[in-house]
């Protein structure tokens, strides 16, 4: 199967366009901060409120200890994710210690992994993407990709991805001589 790619600017806009069409705040909010944390689906899906937010509003910052590593990550989150998960939060009147994506059987419990994959599916689907060729680790790989392209700064990308290691996220990534060189050829002596 392979890595699975990172999403398209256009493709992530799209979703977005769809989602807020549709009135699916929680989508809006789960995608949002699917792209803006980072986070592996398992660690995504297990957010609760006051990971994020603090007395009702979304902070600007935060940070989580990843499950399958164990360090803290931190990530930011937009004005966009900031809006669409403060407007989640008052629809379902989500309170401190709640799963932020509580599930629909037993509001207690988060929804799962599982769940988290069938939504993007859904997404990739109505927008005409093959929902076999991207999956959840698509979002988080997306606006890592973006920030390397953009930036060249593999360690900036390795902290953001909470990796201990600079080969995991060269490997990650999917960096080969192309990129560097296409980096290289950016910078003027």
């Amino acid at each position: 199967m392979g890595h699975k790619p990172p999403l398209k600017a256009k493709e992530i806009w799209s979703i977005w366009v769809r989602v807020q069409v549709a009135h699916r705040i929680r989508d809006l909010a789960l995608s949002n901060l699917a792209l803006d944390s980072k986070l592996r689906a398992c660690d995504l899906v297990a957010l609760r409120v006051d990971d994020v937010a603090l007395n009702g509003r979304v902070r600007p910052r935060a940070s989580v200890i990843q499950r399958k590593t164990g360090p803290t990550v931190q990530f930011e989150t937009t004005e966009h994710t900031r809006e669409a998960v403060g407007r989640w939060l008052e629809k379902k009147e989500l309170h401190k210690g709640e799963p932020l994506f509580p599930s629909r059987i037993n509001r207690a419990r988060p929804i799962t992994t599982g769940q988290y994959a069938r939504l993007l599916a859904s997404w990739l689907r109505v927008i005409g993407l093959d929902s076999l060729a991207s999956g959840t680790h698509s979002l988080r790989r997306t606006k890592a990709s973006m920030t390397y392209r953009r930036t060249g700064n593999l360690r900036a990308v390795q902290l953001l991805l909470g990796h201990t290691k600079i080969k995991s996220t060269v490997r990650y990534l999917g960096i080969d001589v192309d990129d560097a060189l296409l980096i290289a050829e950016q910078v003027e002596i």
